[in-house]
């Protein structure tokens, strides 16, 4: 990973942003900087990757703007033993964050193509501790629990 001096300017300014609007917690913003948002997102919205917007996805969903990813994750206080369950993988963006700060992430997604391209995505990146299941986040199987 590249030292914060030769980060791209919009890497920069996208942690400054993050860290002004109240973002304090050190482990969840080196997450937010080791994960390439660009990878998560449409190839034609690159390059707005790393603006603080929601952007458009396949099925018709979206991945979440990083302010509000930042902020939920911080609000969940995580340790590296913890468990994590995400309904609604999308493109697999916030499980790549979560799975910097825990032990483990069961991320559930309801649309295939959803699923399969966050699969690829959280490879690409060697997150390993991540799981990807496809299936109704309502109507899960008993016994896939417990998680933290």
């Amino acid at each position: 990973m590249p030292s914060a001096d030769h980060l791209p300017s919009e890497k920069l300014t996208f942690q400054l942003s993050l860290r002004r609007r109240g973002i304090s917690d050190r482990t969840v913003l080196r997450a937010m900087e080791e994960v390439p948002r660009d990878l998560f997102v449409e190839a034609h919205d690159r390059d707005a990757a790393w603006r603080d917007t929601a952007l458009g996805i396949a099925c018709g969903q979206t991945i979440s703007q990083p302010f509000v990813v930042a902020y939920m994750t911080e609000q969940l206080a995580l340790r590296s033993s913890h468990r994590v369950l995400e309904i609604g993988t999308g493109s697999g963006y916030q499980a790549a964050i979560l799975s910097r700060l825990c032990g483990s992430v069961l991320t559930v997604e309801r649309f295939r193509t959803l699923a399969d391209r966050a699969r690829q995505r959280l490879e690409q990146i060697e997150c390993h501790n991540v799981e990807v299941m496809l299936a109704d986040g309502l109507n899960l199987a008993a016994g896939i629990g417990p998680f933290d």
